[in-house]
């Protein structure tokens, strides 16, 4: 169970806390794969006795380089608690806090074993109020190792969503998290990341290059590195959502619970993202959406139709004064997470500024063998992305695209389908927008079909919710300013409000 021990000696050891006639401590470092901390999964367990430790105790950590020890109570009586146990994940964390002496207050429960620590923070001298920047650092360090693996398994690492977690901008705080929380980075992030940071020490180059570095730095370590494993979906849940925001495409819905399916046995990414295929307005994006609920992903999208030139893809090299990173980057630091479900919007409109296809720059991000930026200077992992593309004509994709996507063609609904869609999608949704019952709108059969047959060249469905809108506001109107408490519209009215 332990993977490594620490043998600490007995050097600058308090005389109390020898007069105790203890036997030595070795620390014992264990490996665990738990993404939060309890009594039952605690981040260390500490030798108390006496059992003087109360749940919220603070202090410091001394002795990092010797024998490892948490130090509290008054300084004209302080006490000492050996750690007897310590998640290999915070090793580093520790011996960073013990060098810098930095108070702390851990929460912790006595248990048969000892002070089973779950909860760490950065506090001032009094040990009852906490420092509002240090302790946000600390509390990102903490969060990220507790998502990450051990790091003898040297494996991107899994990372939870941190609310309102600090920005790491400046050089102190990367050189800290660095040191702190490297573990949870990829190991070619992290010696990229140590390289750049010393860029930006470095006086051999130009200071346009060091603040390239940082911001470099900044970016690549704002994202949580996520592992390539992913648990097991409820399919009846997936079902669920698919018939919340989808009508009809049981064709759809059926490739969209296989690949649920799929995720489950192997616990990893289907090697193909989706590309639906369709005319405007039949719901490809809604799709999109939700599959990204589905997977429990950020999700972060890119609209082909506004760029033509690949380096808006790739990013540009960092020799240029105004060098950035390429959309592609910028959506992972969007999404703040290497996981995630990338929309790639109209993939048949990319335009070829240059001669060649802009689009042709995915292929990289497509085939899951990581992507490189050429502002980060980086090999991104890609295993954790799920592309879906949306076309509207699919023969103005390349076809070296094409053999990356499972596509799916979305044909235009019917008329009866429309029907239904309008009825029990469009309208209650407009109605619940505007604030309004239903009781307050109601619509004839016979206008319903004057609706369908005034947008019956109108591909997809986006037009009956702009009419569904167009309805309901007329009703409120008449409600508000004339005092009636309810509005019919027959097909005459349609006819009237909508034109002939």
């Amino acid at each position: 169970m332990s993977s490594r021990v620490f043998e600490f000696s007995d050097e600058g050891r308090d005389q109390k806390a020898a007069a105790a006639d203890e036997p030595a401590v070795t620390c014992q470092l264990f490996d665990s794969d738990s993404g939060s901390a309890d009594p039952e999964h605690p981040i260390m367990l500490l030798r108390d006795s006496a059992r003087t430790m109360v749940h919220h105790t603070s202090g410091i950590f001394i002795n990092p380089k010797g024998r490892m020890a948490f130090c509290f109570g008054k300084s004209s009586d302080q006490l000492f608690a050996d750690i007897l146990r310590l998640d290999s994940r915070f090793e580093d964390l520790i011996k960073w806090l013990g060098e810098n002496k930095s108070q702390v207050r851990l929460s912790g429960a006595q248990t048969e074993e000892g002070y089973a620590v779950y909860r760490m923070h950065a506090v001032d001298a009094t040990g009852r109020h906490r420092l509002s920047s240090e302790d946000a650092f600390l509390q990102l360090a903490i969060g990220r190792l507790l998502a990450s693996d051990p790091p003898c398994k040297a494996r991107p690492d899994m990372d939870d969503e941190i609310s309102e977690e600090p920005r790491l901008t400046d050089l102190t705080t990367i050189e800290n998290y660095l040191r702190v929380a490297g573990n949870a980075l990829p190991v070619n992030i992290r010696g990229w990341a140590w390289r750049n940071l010393s860029m930006t020490r470095s006086h051999a180059i130009s200071q346009e290059e060091r603040r390239h570095a940082q911001r470099a730095l900044s970016i690549m370590l704002g994202i949580s590195w996520e592992s390539d494993y992913f648990p097991p979906i409820d399919p009846v849940r997936a079902r669920a959502i698919l018939d919340e925001n989808l009508y009809g495409m049981e064709r759809v819905k059926q490739r969209i619970i296989e690949t649920v399916i799929q995720i489950n046995r192997t616990h990893t990414l289907p090697a193909y993202g989706l590309l639906l295929a369709g005319p405007a307005g039949v719901g490809k994006s809604q799709i999109a959406y939700a599959v990204a609920r589905i997977l429990a992903l950020p999700w972060t999208s890119l609209d082909m139709s506004t760029i033509s030139d690949p380096e808006a893809l790739t990013g540009s090299p960092r020799v240029y004064a105004n060098a950035k990173p390429g959309r592609i980057m910028e959506a992972f630091s969007q999404a703040q997470a290497s996981n995630l479900v990338f929309i790639i919007n109209e993939l048949d409109k990319a335009e070829a500024g240059g001669g060649s296809n802009p689009a042709d720059a995915l292929l990289t991000l497509l085939d899951n063998l990581g992507f490189t930026d050429n502002y980060m200077e980086c090999t991104i992992p890609t295993t954790g992305v799920y592309p879906i593309a949306t076309a509207n004509d699919k023969s103005r994709i390349s076809e070296p695209l094409m053999t990356r996507f499972a596509l799916i063609d979305i044909p235009d609904y019917t008329p009866e389908e429309k029907k239904i869609i309008f009825r029990d999608f469009s309208l209650p949704k407009v109605l619940r927008r505007m604030a309004m019952t239903e009781d307050e709108l109601t619509i004839s059969d016979e206008g319903v079909d004057r609706i369908i047959a005034a947008y019956a060249n109108a591909p997809g469905v986006r037009d009956l919710e702009q009419a569904a809108e167009h309805l309901a506001a007329n009703a409120l109107y008449r409600i508000e300013t004339k005092g009636v408490k309810s509005v019919c519209f027959d097909a005459k009215d349609i006819a009237s409000l909508l034109g002939d």
